[in-house]
């Protein structure tokens, strides 16, 4: 027999009965409940609403959406009422009623909103929630790589403050090695909240890409290159390629629309400039985060991001070298100037201006996170071509600062992979971007570059299916003669009729500029008739630019033909995206 609390709303019957079932509790449960049952907020929630927990997500890559369920898987087994919410799929209103809050929300390229989370981010951060009594914390994923790091979550935790709720446990912000400071925060958070069990996060271990599956994240699969194929002509000044990998004994399966994670290599001139720069052989030993010991050149090879320059690589190379007039640049009062400054260079340049008179290889592995994946939309249906994916790949070369520079995957695919070599890979889903689920629906698909490779997929789906809907193609890139990706395919598709429309923007062939956006403003009532129809919209290709454009031009398309203002062209446009018939897949 335990005693309850005085004030706790039982009588003498069922204090009794209470008091005998918590006898076989642990002391930390029954002073919790305990707690609890005398009306102790810190114990459980607000007045009224229990123990019961929202918690809430914004993904765009998918982890995001992973953690936020280990999250609510967690929260459950430590005695919590979880419920699990997308922000794609609810309000900012629904807030109001809970009690408990935990975020986890990431950032997307130079700041934005996860694609699918736009109107709730606006509407959120436009404010008008009392949410005073909400109990909350923030779990930030990010990529230091980019100036604002972090930023949607930093932006959700400022508001949920500024809203009236209480922060429980501090705000995590994650780099692409997330697991260990989401473990750290999902524990403290949980607890913070009232987690009638102790938290060990590491016991719910990760759950697989694709369920039951072998090859995942913590373990890509080896893929061996069955094909690789120069796509450009001869004068061109690009340079793509058609990859074909194979999936044979893996247990991986993938949708069209979905994604592939392949585990590059750093080049080998590029390990050498670093080592260079830093004045070391390569010979010395390191302990690795991802393998144990192991030769620097080898670890800075196949283990850390030795390229992407950030603030926070510049910070520890400050304290490590002592250059003042690297502290003056990473100054507060220097924000502008860092950025111009960071701009086209990469860790070997922060080295090389600003040099340190000795450096060991522990402490140059140390300022480095993991090298991590890169994802490239697939390029191929796997009703076509079962057993194996496809990618479009463009190298990226280009010269800065004096030097010439190249992208890690791109030209490890590129360069250091030939055909019967082996490729790390794992699957990482898109659920937002997805052919709809009826193949009599007509679908508009706007991809330049390597931005038709997913259409490319969607195309080959297609042509599998009997009775499949209308389907418009527009591409772009610079030359007709030597860019025309996959022209001949599109050409056996329109014969066959998986194809009904094709049209192309080359934007070099003339004196005059043409790219896919301003086929849309040429092409606007057919567009129009066609989202009136019930067809899909889709874009694929560069954020930066692109995308946006396109965007503007389609909102031009939808304000003339409908008829619509420029407000109520938006509102469309946005009920488009809210039923998935406007999906972007951008990077």
């Amino acid at each position: 027999m335990i005693n309850l609390p005085e004030n706790a709303p039982f009588d003498d019957a069922q204090r009794g009965a209470l008091s005998e079932l918590l006898g076989g509790c642990s002391a930390e449960q029954r002073s919790w409940l305990g707690s609890y049952l005398a009306g102790d907020s810190k114990a459980g929630g607000t007045a009224g609403r229990g123990n019961s927990l929202t918690v809430l997500y914004g993904t765009e890559s998918g982890n995001s959406e992973t953690l936020a369920a280990r999250t609510a898987k967690l929260a459950k087994a430590s005695g919590l009422k979880a419920r699990l919410y997308d922000m794609a799929e609810t309000k900012p209103g629904d807030l109001a009623q809970a009690s408990a809050l935990l975020v986890v929300v990431s950032t997307w390229g130079e700041g934005d909103p996860p694609e699918g989370t736009e109107e709730y981010y606006r509407t959120f951060m436009a404010g008008g929630i009392d949410l005073s009594g909400l109990r909350y914390s923030v779990c930030a994923l990010g990529d230091t790589s980019y100036e604002h790091f972090c930023k949607i979550g930093k932006d959700f935790d400022h508001q949920l403050e500024k809203l009236g709720a209480q922060r429980v446990a501090p705000r995590a912000d994650c780099d692409v090695e997330f697991e260990e400071t989401y473990q750290e925060w999902v524990e403290g958070a949980l607890k913070a909240l009232g987690a009638g069990v102790a938290v060990d996060s590491s016991a719910a271990t990760p759950e697989p890409v694709v369920k039951g599956q072998e090859y995942g994240k913590k373990n890509p699969f080896p893929s061996k290159v069955l094909e690789k194929v120069l796509l450009n002509g001869p004068g061109t000044k690009k340079e793509t390629w058609h990859l074909e990998l194979s999936l044979d004994g893996s247990g991986l399966s993938y949708a069209v629309g979905d994604s592939l994670a392949v585990v590059p290599t750093n080049a080998g001139d590029v390990v050498q400039s670093l080592l260079d720069a830093a004045g070391m052989s390569g010979e010395e030993e390191v302990e690795s985060k991802l393998s144990g010991k192991k030769g620097l050149r080898e670890a800075l090879t196949s283990d850390y991001d030795i390229t992407a320059l950030s603030r926070k690589v510049a910070k520890a190379w400050q304290r490590h070298s002592g250059s003042v007039e690297l502290a003056e640049l990473l100054g507060d009062e220097n924000k502008e100037k860092f950025k111009k400054w960071i701009w086209g260079r990469q860790v070997m340049d922060l080295l090389r201006e600003f040099p340190a008179e000795k450096t060991e290889g522990q402490q140059l592995v140390d300022m480095f996170r993991t090298l991590p994946p890169r994802l490239y939309s697939i390029a191929s249906s796997p009703r076509e071509h079962e057993g194996e994916v496809h990618l479009t790949v463009a190298a990226v070369r280009y010269e800065s600062n004096g030097f010439q520079r190249k992208g890690v995957a791109s030209t490890c695919l590129a360069d250091m992979v030939e055909e019967g070599d082996l490729v790390p890979v794992f699957v990482t889903p898109n659920k937002r971007f997805r052919l709809p689920e009826s193949d009599a629906v007509p679908i508009i698909m706007v991809g330049p570059g390597t931005g038709v490779a997913p259409f490319r997929a969607f195309v080959e789906d297609r042509a599998t299916r009997d009775g499949s809907g209308p389907s418009w193609l527009i591409f772009g890139d610079q030359h007709f003669t030597y860019d025309f990706l996959y022209q001949l395919e599109w050409q056996d598709h329109l014969k066959s009729g998986a194809l009904t429309k094709l049209d192309v923007a080359f934007s070099r062939d003339q004196r005059e500029k043409i790219y896919v956006q301003d086929r849309i403003r040429e092409k606007a009532d057919e567009i129009w008739q066609w989202l009136e129809e019930g067809a899909h919209f889709y874009v694929c290709g560069d954020a930066s630019r692109m995308a946006p454009d396109v965007h503007g031009a389609l909102l031009e398309a939808i304000a003339k033909e409908g008829g619509r203002s420029a407000e109520e062209a938006e509102a469309y446009l946005a009920e488009l995206k809210k039923n998935g018939r406007y999906q972007r897949d951008v990077y």
